[in-house]
């Protein structure tokens, strides 16, 4: 039996059941397949139970295919669904997370999007079949991020194309999280924290910035002093 990279956890409480969902590790396109682990036997855990529940994410992703199954099966369930991020969720992983009724993110956390990947082998025609199979694959993670969020689409686009990573505030400022865990909790030191940023980076961005400090400067243009001094001599006859 393969390992899934997801959990139920059942606890009862107050003479009610509440379910957590934990994802945890990559998304991998093997774990659907193997005879143990399928969408059918998702879904059959997933509404084994009734009414609300939490889903923990910590993932760097993986096969975009099986976060959509999950993506759609979430946005199905009748009951209200908490995403709750631990540390990561990247790539697929944060398509999942759109899924959320509430989706709320550690002060510690970080979600990425980016353009689809895959590899592919053939000719020109393959490579443009493969091309256009990716443009589509975008299309439709930019529709569970606009839902999510109601951005634009054409900025949504920007943001995969410059692979955009958030902390958790600026995820909250783009709308892709509506809060972040812990905050508001009174603490000893809480009057004198400072508030956290929101903060967004891109590997596009960041790696221009570092080509640009590698590539040699063009020498400034210099006179030297005795052709200097003759132009001088020219301009006061």
């Amino acid at each position: 039996m393969k390992r899934k990279f997801w959990n139920w956890i059942k606890n009862d409480v107050g003479g009610e059941e509440e379910r957590t969902l934990v994802l945890n590790g990559e998304i991998s396109d093997e774990t659907w397949y193997g005879d143990e682990v399928t969408p059918a036997l998702f879904a059959k855990e997933l509404n084994a139970g009734s009414g609300n529940i939490t889903v923990w994410i910590n993932s760097p992703g993986g096969d975009v295919f099986a976060a959509a199954q999950i993506y759609n099966m979430l946005m199905e369930y009748k009951g209200d669904v908490t995403v709750k991020v631990d540390a990561l969720a990247a790539s697929a992983a944060s398509v999942i997370a759109m899924a959320g009724t509430t989706v709320l993110m550690s002060p510690v956390a970080m979600m990425m999007i980016h353009n689809p990947i895959t590899v592919a082998i053939g000719d020109s025609k393959e490579m443009q079949k493969a091309g256009e199979m990716l443009e589509e694959v975008k299309e439709g993670i930019m529709n569970a991020y606009e839902i999510k969020t109601g951005m634009d689409r054409k900025k949504i686009s920007h943001l995969m194309d410059a692979e955009s990573w958030f902390n958790a505030k600026k995820a909250v400022e783009l709308g892709f999280a509506d809060g972040i865990l812990h905050e508001g909790e009174d603490t000893e030191d809480a009057a004198g924290e400072k508030e956290l940023e929101g903060l967004m980076f891109s590997r596009t961005a960041v790696t221009n910035s570092l080509l640009t400090k590698l590539i040699p400067k063009k020498p400034e243009a210099k006179v030297p002093i005795d052709q200097l001094e003759k132009r001088l001599q020219l301009l006061s006859h």
